[in-house]
């Protein structure tokens, strides 16, 4: 089947404004094309504030999100996507507000150092430290520690991810789920869907390997699973995941294999795909149906995995 045509009308509006080309261009040109074409959130949370935190590196901003309910809710700590080169706390401030709201659950979103400026790992440690400081200050957060789930998209994916892989072989904290909207888990180019899908999908495998070559300080980086998760000695032993992927996304197959690894090495995984989806569709509710299925598929999913029966049992 072709786009879904309310995508395909989104596709030719970033192909026009070349949110995703970056060829010519400066990393700082396309952090302020992708910043001025995000809208403000229609969706009012109760508390929403910016506040900076300690990592071992230094300080890290982050935006704490609260609906108002009384109750300790759950926490997710969520990592923007952007290929580790751009997006921050504005451009994912709609998805992190949905989430908040929808589920209803804490939020924190992480505004950790972006490449070339600071490449791999400066946002693994940041995406690590912030989700150990979520777990150490959730009472300050009005959130349960016992129900933290990590989520991300694209590059958010990625380090939410590792997050869950540092998480269980560190010794905490304690995570009960990851939510992996179309994430990177491995530095390839040669799977069917990256072939099938270089071009005239929104990410493009240039804009792939341009934001790798900005992340990667070197080749042999790729093989390190702090990278690649993928390429873990094992992904037993990890939290639930529910992998979201699209079917005209070059990554698309990065996602399903982490996801029927997980479920190998005995990790409950579930992959949805999504049919006639690009990378970038989720969070999209408004414009896009598929996209408003999708977000309730992550909705149900963290309610299921971040109850209290589930967590204690």
């Amino acid at each position: 089947m072709p786009l879904h045509p309310q995508a395909q009308v989104v596709v030719d509006l970033v192909n026009e404004l070349g949110l995703m080309d970056p060829e010519g261009k400066e990393p700082r040109e396309l952090r302020e094309a992708l910043r001025a074409a995000t809208l403000p959130s229609s969706i009012d949370v109760a508390t929403v504030e910016d506040l900076t935190i300690d990592g071992r590196d230094g300080s890290i901003p982050v935006r704490a999100y609260r609906p108002g309910r009384a109750e300790l809710l759950p926490l997710v700590v969520y990592l923007h996507g952007g290929g580790w080169v751009i997006g921050d706390l504005e451009t994912h401030d709609n998805i992190c507000r949905m989430i908040a709201d929808a589920t209803p659950c804490a939020v924190l979103s992480v505004d950790y150092r972006l490449a070339p400026e600071h490449p791999f790992p400066a946002a693994v440690h940041d995406a690590i430290d912030a989700t150990r400081w979520a777990s150490d200050h959730a009472d300050e957060l009005g959130a349960d520690p016992a129900r933290l789930a990590v989520a991300g998209d694209s590059a958010g994916g990625n380090l939410a991810a590792v997050v869950a892989l540092d998480a269980r072989d560190s010794g905490g904290p304690p995570i009960a789920a990851q939510l992996l909207v179309y994430p990177a888990t491995d530095n390839e180019f040669e799977s069917p869907s990256m072939i099938e899908n270089a071009s005239g999908y929104f990410l493009e495998v240039p804009a792939i390997r341009w934001f790798h070559g900005h992340y990667l300080s070197r080749a042999s980086d790729a093989d390190d699973w702090r990278a690649s998760p993928i390429r873990a000695a094992s992904l037993a032993g990890l939290p639930p995941a529910l992998v979201i992927t699209a079917q005209y996304d070059p990554l698309r197959d990065q996602g399903r294999a982490y996801a029927e690894r997980l479920a190998a090495e005995g990790t409950p995984a579930e992959v949805h795909d999504y049919d006639g989806m690009f990378h970038g569709f989720f969070g999209m509710n408004d414009l896009i149906e598929p996209a408003a299925v999708a977000f309730d598929d992550a909705v149900g999913f963290l309610r299921r995995t971040l109850a209290p029966e589930a967590v204690s049992s």
